[in-house]
């Protein structure tokens, strides 16, 4: 008997199904915006992606609270554990008499009250996620919350979803969640010069040219992945512009924004020169609004500044009605681009690229800037397309018919071959499949942004080229840029 279950497993190992178009396709025959039919998915062991636990942690104080069964539980209570947050994690675990008695409520309100009562240190928000089971049992969610905000009103409660069967249609678990996470602003009186930038997991990089105008032009800037504290998030509300970056994230910034009566600019990263400097038009004319509407504010109050009167802050507003922005050059930051990425493809002298779509929301539009600059990009690995890239899929399908897309979730590539001639991949997902140690190890677009998002993307594939990374270790951590308990 063992001699048989022994000989079975050695051919399972063996078996490798023949390619087929059911997993890989080349860019002339890949359909718009879905190249392969859905199916029976498979999870690859790369995990640096942020998942709901994770984003939901970004708020100061927060607990998170999941209802669900236990087969369910087991991978969020993991991510918890392995960030090293378990103590700001909680589950109710649902029964199968729980689904026949009638009392899914109760149990959902007597449970978070029995973990708050419990709580040493009360959280400042309690994230309640509730599941699939709680849509098909028609559960008054309403109630639920209701009944949690009169008996914990100190709380602030926000309503969440791990619900995926809504991925495949309608608004993701992740877009919801996003969304819900700045439910707890309330309206308050509004500063001209400050800017929110909303829904990301990662902060922009420093030097990139919108941070530095916005630096120029005087505007405090608020992000949710550096606030140390939670009125410095409450603090929020207090913004007169919402930026997305992030396109996830477009929904929670137009939410926010309508309902708070803040201006709203969708300037998602791309690695179009054009649609950057498009973008960056978009930005400075509300910033020039802005600034005007600063200095009307000022003359109103009697309000000015560096101990100026105010009627000689008035003359200054006159001379000086928008700050120079000296570190927008449009010229100078294009000619240095093309340097750089001249200059990394020497470097590889003809290295197979692989690109991942966890790494950039905009895989296409990074395929296109690199097969420009001359760099032989091989692979694709996305499992769709963004409606955001039309233009560059019809791009490649005219210039770069032969290059493949490959999916990362269909079943077949469980045993897909790995390895194959040295590769530099963008992102763990192309890494792992390649089975290379010279990557770029990235997700959601790393922080890179603009001009100085492309050569910071140079800057990290010369060093993906230049050393070795433990592949195998790194993309089993989950969270790129989360602390890691692994």
């Amino acid at each position: 008997m063992l001699e048989m279950i022994h000989g079975s497993r050695e051919a399972m190992q063996k078996y490798r199904p023949p390619v087929t178009e059911k997993e890989i396709v080349s860019m002339k025959n890949a359909a718009w915006p879905s190249p392969f039919r859905p199916g029976l998915e498979y999870n690859s062991p790369a995990h640096g992606t942020w998942n709901i636990v994770h984003t939901g942690m970004l708020i100061p104080g927060s607990h998170q609270i999941y209802v669900c069964a236990a087969n369910c539980n087991r991978g969020v209570v993991l991510t918890a554990a392995e960030m090293g947050a378990a103590d700001r994690f909680s589950t109710i675990a649902v029964k199968e008499d729980d689904i026949t008695n009638g009392q899914m409520e109760e149990l959902v309100i007597d449970g978070v009250s029995e973990i708050l009562e419990k709580l040493k240190r009360k959280p400042t928000v309690v994230i309640l996620f509730t599941v699939c089971i709680h849509h098909f049992m028609g559960c008054d969610i309403a109630y639920i919350y209701r009944t949690l905000r009169e008996r914990y009103p100190q709380q602030h409660f926000i309503e969440a979803y791990m619900d995926p069967i809504m991925q495949k249609g309608g608004i993701t678990p992740d877009q919801k969640l996003r969304k819900a996470m700045y439910d707890c602003l309330e309206k308050r009186e509004q500063r001209p010069e400050q800017i929110n930038i909303i829904g990301n997991d990662l902060p922009l990089q420093p030097d990139c040219e919108m941070l530095s105008v916005l630096r120029e032009h005087g505007c405090t800037v608020k992000d949710l992945t550096a606030c140390d504290t939670f009125e410095e998030y409450l603090s929020m509300a207090e913004s007169s512009v919402n930026i997305v970056t992030y396109p996830p994230a477009k929904m929670a910034g137009e939410a926010l924004s309508e309902r708070l009566g803040m201006r709203f600019l969708y300037l998602p990263q791309t690695f179009s020169y054009e649609e950057i400097d498009r973008q960056m038009e978009q930005l400075l004319a509300v910033l020039e609004e802005v600034n005007q509407g600063s200095s009307a504010c000022r003359k109103v109050t009697g309000q000015a500044d560096d101990g100026r009167t105010p009627e000689e802050q008035g003359k200054a507003d006159e001379q000086e009605t928008i700050v120079p922005a000296t570190a927008w050059d449009p010229t100078a930051l294009r000619k240095k681009c093309d340097e750089e990425l001249e200059r990394t493809c020497r470097l590889l002298h003809g290295m197979p690229v692989a690109l991942d779509a966890a790494a950039v929301p905009r895989v296409l539009g990074l395929a296109r800037l690199l097969l420009t600059h001359g760099f032989r990009v091989i692979r694709i690995y996305a499992d769709s397309f963004s409606p955001e890239e039309e233009a560059d899929y019809h791009w490649l399908r005219e210039h770069a018919p032969e290059l493949t897309v490959c999916a990362t979730i269909h079943a077949n590539m469980r045993v897909f071959p790995r390895g194959g001639e040295p590769v530099l991949a963008i992102g763990q997902k192309a890494a792992y499949f390649h089975q290379t140690e010279h990557f770029v190890n990235m997700v959601e677009g790393g922080g890179l942004y603009g001009y100085a998002g492309i050569l910071g993307l140079c800057e990290r594939i010369r060093e993906a080229f230049l050393t070795r990374k433990d592949t195998k270790d790194l993309v089993i951590r989950k969270g790129l840029g989360c602390v890691s308990c692994i």
